[in-house]
């Protein structure tokens, strides 16, 4: 029975591709800033070991005493792992190389594939008024992605702009597929975003062509173009938007915030 005393919940969304290197945490650090920027709350779930999610957005390793993994094997209190940002309104559950061993660490746990959607749903981040949740995945198929496709209503694909880009979807099509037999039938993908693009490209275009013809309305209609901005930003612990508001890198990301949202209305309306 649902508890009509608790507030809305959140959207969450996984953020997911096996493959490294296709602008996944950039998307994740970027998409929740321009959601916030548009007057969302926001909490971004670090679940990749390397936590480029956590650095990007300030977070020193030092500073992460409890982090996704305490969250999802030790049972910490939600409260005591979500930390402020420097971005109001941006949380972030921050990750180490902690979350190295997590996959063998649950396998022994029967309810090893829900560890995430169990912890998400603490009565505790209530107090956060989240509108979404965004979890920055690791680039595998691990027992870690399906506990974030689990936990999640959707699957976001960045989807760089390369040769043999479409060919590496199969797996993680089949993956979703497979969560959504056996754990999470509501799961949908919520869309997918060209990353890295160089309209100067014909590679590019091609990608963008084949992407649109096999995939069609999946497809955003943003696509994120290959820009310095975007690169030089993680290094100054701060999401493009507010290390450069004006490059054409901040545009594409509050034009694919806009876009999510219109799309996450149509369906609930």
């Amino acid at each position: 029975m649902l508890d009509a005393i608790r507030p809305k919940a959140p959207k969450i969304i996984a953020i997911a591709n096996q493959k490294g290197g296709v602008g996944k945490t950039t998307t994740a650090i970027n998409l929740g800033a321009a959601l916030v920027d548009d007057g969302y709350h926001v909490l971004l779930v670090d679940l990749d070991p390397q936590g480029n999610a956590s650095t990007g957005l300030g977070v020193e390793p030092a500073d992460r005493e409890l982090t996704t993994y305490d969250l999802l094997l030790e049972d910490a209190d939600l409260n005591q792992v979500i930390r402020t940002t420097n971005i109001d309104g941006l949380w972030i559950t921050p990750a180490t190389t902690d979350l190295s061993s997590a996959d063998i660490e649950m396998v022994a746990n029967e309810k090893r594939s829900y560890l995430l959607h169990d912890a998400l749903r603490q009565t505790a981040i209530d107090k956060y008024d989240l509108d979404f949740i965004l979890i920055d995945c690791p680039p595998s198929l691990s027992l870690l992605t399906v506990n974030a496709m689990v936990a999640a209503h959707s699957v976001l694909v960045p989807l760089q702009s390369e040769f043999f880009a479409l060919e590496g979807l199969s797996q993680l099509m089949l993956t979703i597929r497979e969560v959504r037999q056996s754990a999470n039938p509501n799961l949908r993908i919520e869309g997918v975003v060209l990353t890295m693009y160089d309209g100067r490209n014909n590679l590019s275009q091609q990608v963008e062509n084949d992407a649109r013809d096999n995939l069609g309305e999946l497809v955003f209609r943003t696509v994120v173009p290959r820009n310095v901005r975007v690169s030089e930003a993680p290094s100054y612990a701060v999401p493009v938007l507010e290390y450069d508001p004006g490059s054409k890198g901040s545009q594409a990301y509050r034009a694919l915030a806009q876009e999510l949202v219109k799309r996450n209305l149509a369906v609930t309306s």
